[in-house]
């Protein structure tokens, strides 16, 4: 029997080891934490029973995922909850645009723009499911399905403030722009409108779904599938050097490239170790987690039954945050994501206090603390949210860092997404899992499709690695058995 390693133990990790296992080979995942599961865990911060998730929550991209749909986690205690609305970008106004699973529920309610909208999803999200597959693997392979998936990626390659002027209201242009920016890029560079269509295409076809109970269940009932399909998990086991490794026919790296080049080191060809230790990263990520008593009293009504509210006003004001994180800077009034999971899992909540999940974009390596502007934003569409705070944990950019090492920074997106490592990844090639070591693939969210609980790097990188084994399996039985 084959036997492989998979270094880390988030959404990819696991869903390379989940493919391996299936095809019979004998696995294992090397975690360095004490708890698997990456940016996909979940637990008390603040109050007992009160259910916060540490960094991934939201999961427009893992519920419809190819991959997780055909495992039947289910039958290991996974269940998705979604909120009445998926989403809200509220306006200085008190008004806001509003996110309804439905594209003609949302189109209904953006006026003016009714049609335009209608115009950018409908036909997407209606065949989603035919070009959903393509759009999660590499993007330089010939697509399975070519002109369903260029009515998508045709939007998808233009600059997010060029697609943002197709629409003539500014509840529509800004509810865009806050799913756009969550890309973490400029929103006038080719190739951002990429990220926010993806997560709007696919949200619009199955909602904006939490896991009930947190995002911990996913990792739970990822890891409990490997398990029964005769797999090993080891935590504590932080991999610095290629010496600690066993023996493997096949190891997969859920890891940034930059610590593959340090643990490889000189066994990586030059020229991949190079590109490697010039991958870039991006602006990072400050988070607070708040225990909040009734809830956030959002000046907007739909905001109160939002799961996922963007803070930021106008496409232009979100447009003016990023350029200036992305120089370094932080602005006075930064893009924040709050996520209110309770609405659509009642079960985190404590009584009348509830969780409530935000994160404000800051420069890479930010070292301040961004609580008191994140607090500053959310009052300014919520008057009276200060007063009704109980308890507060934050998670800077220094700590994200630590709490997963793929996170440089702070860069919860495991690298920045600009044009060439959204498409290729961490180097130029057709083949951004293969690390030039025969055997050894890398399955981390720096490789495309790039981040989210969906598996799909994972995924992809161990199909490839199992094509390579069952070539190099073929040609040694052939080469045995050939007629001296």
């Amino acid at each position: 029997m084959s036997n492989a390693i998979v270094v880390g133990s988030g959404p990819n990790g696991l869903a390379a080891a989940i493919t391996l296992a299936q095809a019979g080979l004998q696995v294992t995942v090397l975690e360095a934490a004490d708890q698997i599961g990456g940016g996909t865990r979940s637990g008390e911060a603040i109050l007992p029973g009160l259910i916060h998730d540490h960094c991934s929550a939201i999961h427009p991209m893992a519920v419809g995922s190819p991959f997780l749909r055909n495992l039947n986690l289910e039958r290991y205690g996974l269940q998705w909850a979604w909120p009445e609305i998926d989403c809200v970008h509220p306006l200085d106004d008190g008004t806001a645009g509003v996110l309804h699973r439905s594209v003609a529920d949302t189109a209904a309610g953006l006026g003016a723009d009714s049609q335009a909208w209608r115009l950018l999803f409908a036909r997407p999200v209606a065949t989603y499911d035919r070009f959903g597959a393509d759009v999660m693997r590499p993007l330089l392979r010939m697509p399975r399905h070519p002109v369903s998936l260029a009515r998508f990626g045709i939007p998808a390659l233009a600059p997010a403030a060029l697609v943002a002027e197709i629409f003539r209201t500014e509840h529509a242009r800004a509810l865009f722009g806050g799913v756009a920016a969550h890309a973490f890029e400029p929103l006038h560079r080719p190739l951002s409108a990429s990220i926010g269509l993806g997560i709007l295409t696919a949200g619009h076809r199955y909602g904006w779904a939490v896991a009930a109970g947190g995002s911990g269940r996913i990792t739970e009932a990822m890891a409990a599938l490997l398990l029964d399909l005769g797999g090993k998990i080891e935590t504590g086991m932080r991999i610095r050097s290629r010496s600690q490794l066993p023996p493997s026919d096949i190891t997969l790296w859920d890891i940034a490239p930059t610590a593959v080049a340090d643990i490889l080191e000189d066994r990586l060809p030059s020229r991949i170790a190079r590109a490697y230790r010039r991958f870039r990263y991006g602006p990072g990520a400050f988070k607070v987690d708040f225990a909040v008593h009734d809830g956030v009293p959002w000046a907007a009504e739909p905001a109160r039954r939002a799961g996922t509210v963007h803070l930021g006003g106008t496409f232009a004001e979100i447009a003016a945050t990023e350029r200036l994180t992305h120089v370094g800077r932080m602005p006075d009034r930064p893009f924040v994501l709050v996520g209110q999971q309770y609405l659509a899992d009642p079960g985190r909540s404590v009584g009348d206090v509830h969780p409530v999940w935000a994160y404000a974009h800051v420069p890479k390596g930010y070292t301040g603390d961004a609580t008191e502007a994140i607090i500053t934003q959310i009052e300014r569409f919520a008057p009276g949210f200060r007063d009704r705070i109980v308890g507060q944990t934050i998670c800077s950019t220094t700590q994200f860092a630590s709490y997963n090492a793929n996170y440089v920074g702070g860069n919860i997106m495991t690298g920045a997404k600009d044009v060439t490592q959204l498409v290729f990844g961490p180097r130029k090639t057709l083949h951004p899992y293969d690390i030039g070591i025969p055997g050894h693939y890398l399955c981390s969210a720096a490789t495309p499709p790039g981040p989210g609980a969906h598996g799909m790097c994972g995924a992809n990188a161990a199909a490839r690695a199992l094509r390579k084994l069952r070539t190099k399996t073929s040609y040694t039985r052939q080469k045995r058995n050939a007629i001296p």
